[in-house]
Order: structure tokens, then sequence, then C-alpha cells
């Protein structure tokens, strides 16, 4: 495999890629958001359960209804604030970034910037750091909000084939490196492929960014979401010059809807940043800013306490899918994240796969094509959101579902 610009731009792929020819080509030639189709068909059944979209059970900490209730209380709760963030948040970010991850410098060589969530993170830091045309490397498998935010920028994103079991290849990527090459972008803990890269992986991906003049952004929206022992690194910590840090608060906190998260950014790059935020968005929204202040004072230990449930949870798709035998062709994931990527043995395409479960079975998946993996049916699947007796009647569903479909589908015998 080599380097592509394509990656999800593959047949089945396009199936979701609607053309409008009153519209922008560049935005047409992003994929239509996968999660919202799928949705759309699993609305057709009556109890349609989903290993889909990437949330955990749980709720936001009591201490983020606190910040919420006395939000009301301010007297500038209603008007406009400053574009970088209130400043106790931003404080509060800036202390467990130090603390928690181990960068110095906060507040002057390093600077923070809240955002609507870590997608506009993402597309803040491209719009900031590239021009149209520049390319921006994407270790597949990808995250795809990602790779639609890198065509939004009007760039060109490079999939990267991985390593086995799909881990970053520092050799392929280094050869996909060109002039064009600006941004090398990292996800750990993984999503979708729920592995967590080694700290060796993830230092020796900065230098590989650092000597060729590039920009690193390392999303690290799973931070804390570590299983079997496992600990989390920051590889621009203590304070590199080169790397774009995201963090979240949707998944830790149980704050999907809430739309809150950040970035960290060397204090040379944040006046451009400020004027992407100002013109998207003035300021993140101050109640969601609130609630995040609460979620900081609750800390880490909101959601490690949770971990040994999700790693049950793992454990338990993990099981299920193994009932399948030869009909699952590998399993890759349940070190970080939420996730697994299984690999079935059907010469039916990911798409095609993921749309028969969830309008014959009422169960939903996400196709591997979304995320740039286009050989072989890849499947994504979430233990995160189902629970108790949800989940085992999920895993049934699921499991069932993918079984009479491979029996009536031809499976395939080339590695």
């Amino acid at each position: 495999m080599t380097p592509t610009s394509e990656g999800a731009g593959s047949a089945e792929a396009r199936r979701l890629r609607p053309w409008n020819a009153a519209g922008s080509a560049r935005i047409g030639a992003v994929d239509a958001p996968v999660i919202p189709h799928l949705a759309a068909l699993a609305r057709r059944h009556p109890e349609p359960c989903s290993f889909g979209q990437g949330v955990a059970f749980f709720p936001p900490p009591p201490q983020a209804r606190a910040e919420v209730d006395a939000f009301w209380r301010s007297p500038s709760a209603h008007g406009y604030g400053p574009a970088a963030g209130l400043d106790p948040l931003l404080a509060a970010i800036g202390a467990k970034l130090a603390q928690e991850n181990g960068f110095s410098g906060v507040g002057d060589r390093l600077r923070v910037l809240v955002t609507a969530g870590a997608n506009m993170a993402f597309l803040t830091a491209l719009l900031a750091i590239t021009d149209p045309g520049d390319e921006v490397l994407l270790p597949l498998p990808w995250y795809f909000n990602h790779e639609m935010a890198v065509r939004i920028a009007d760039c060109r994103p490079i999939g990267v084939p991985p390593a086995p079991g799909l881990r970053p290849d520092l050799a392929a990527l280094e050869a996909a490196i060109t002039p064009r090459t600006r941004v090398l972008v990292s996800v750990s803990p993984n999503n979708p492929a729920g592995i967590v890269y080694t700290p060796e992986e993830l230092r020796a991906l900065n230098r590989l960014a650092t000597a060729h003049g590039l920009w690193h952004i390392s999303d690290e929206t799973y931070e804390y979401f570590l299983y079997g022992g496992r600990h989390h690194l920051s590889p621009g910590a203590p304070a590199s010059t080169r790397t774009i840090t995201l963090g979240s608060f949707s998944k830790a906190y149980g704050m999907a809807s809430w739309r809150v998260g950040y970035l960290l950014a060397p204090a040379d790059l944040y006046p451009a940043l400020l004027k992407v935020q100002d013109t998207n968005l003035i300021c993140a929204p101050h109640i969601a800013q609130h609630a995040a202040l609460g979620a900081l004072a609750a800390g880490g230990d909101w959601p490690r306490r949770h971990l040994a449930t999700l790693e049950t949870h793992a454990g338990q798709l993990r099981e299920a899918l193994l009932r399948l035998g030869s009909g699952v062709r590998e399993i890759i994931g349940g070190e970080g994240a939420l996730y697994f990527l299984v690999r079935l043995n059907t010469a039916l395409d990911s798409l095609q796969m993921a749309e028969r479960l969830v309008l014959e079975h009422g169960v939903v998946t996400l196709p591997g094509s979304a995320f740039g993996l286009t050989h072989g049916c890849w499947l994504r699947l979430s233990f995160g959101a189902l629970s108790g007796e949800g989940l085992a009647r999920g895993l049934d569903r699921l499991v069932t579902g993918i079984a009479a479909i491979l029996s009536d589908a031809p499976p395939i015998d080339a590695p």
C-alpha cells in the first residue's frame, strides 16, 4: 500500500457524497458524515442498539451541575466573553496540563484556547497553520472528522498505511513527506483503532515532525481511557515549539452535548488562532465553559472511577466477537479509548455490512471505509454507551446479525 489522498474516496464512500453542482467543489469533495446516515437508518427500527457513536455511559460530575447553577448568578453570564476563554477556565486547564501532562510555560510560552469541542480545535489549528494545497499526513486508520476538516481547509489528506496491528509506520510516514507537507496528525489513545501509542512511538512522531519542519497535532481526547495499566504521554510536553495538543471534555466528563474542548499551542501561533476563533465562534458558550470548570474540579478521578466497568465491557465485546469463529479475520483494540476494529471474513464492503446490520438487525456500527480502511470489511465497534442488560442484549444481536449476514455473503480467501 502507498500513501493516498483518496482514502475514504472509495466507491462505497462515494455513495455518501452527494454532489451539488451549484455548491462548492471543495465541500463537494468531502464525504457526508456516516454517523447521521446510519442513525437515520436506525430510526426505522423500533428498538435499535448502538455500537456506533463513541460516548461513555456515565454523566457529567455533580461539580459541573453546581457550576452551571452558579452561572445564572453571574452578572456577565449572557454577554460576549474573551475569545480565548474565561480566565478561571484557562487557569484551570493550564494547571491540569502542568500537573497531569507535564507541560511547562503554560500561559507564557504555551497558550490555551477554549473551543466548542476538540473537532473545532482541530479545524481552527488547520486554518491557522496551512495554506490551500498543503498536505496533512494522517496515519491510517484516520479519524474521519480529521479527514473531513483537512478537505474543508482546502488541503490534501494523505492517508499513510500503518504497520501491523494498525500502529503508526514511522518509515512510511517519513517517505510520504513532500515539499507541500505541513502537518502530521496523531490520535492516542486512538479513535478508531482502540490502541494506545507507546511513549517511544509518540516521541518518534514528534521528532519526525520537528526534523522536517512540520506541525504535529496531537489529539488526546481519550487521554483518561487507558486499560491494562497503560499510561498516557503528551508528546508535546514539556514545551514543544511545533506541537499543538488537543483536549476535550466530551468523553472523559460525559459532556458531549455541551461542546467544549481546547487546544494548547506555542504562543507565537496565538494571534493566528484568535483570528480564526473570533471569526468562527467569537467565544465558546459561557455556560459550557462553566460546566467544564466544574468538571475540572472533579478532575481525572471522575473518568477513572468508571474505567474498570469500561474494561469489563471491552472484554465482553471481544468474547462476543470470538464466538463468530472464522467469520472474524482480525480484532484490534481494547487498549484505550472506547473502540475495537474488527475485520470480517466477507467480500462485502464495510458500508454494505453496516447498512445491513442496522436495517436487518437494528444494530448500529461504523464502516471502516469512513476511517480510510478500504481494503477488507472493517467495522468500528464502541463499547462505551451500552451497559448492563442493554449491553448483553446488544452483543447478542450484534453477533447474531453478523453471523446471519456472513452466512449468505461470500467469504474471502485472500490475505
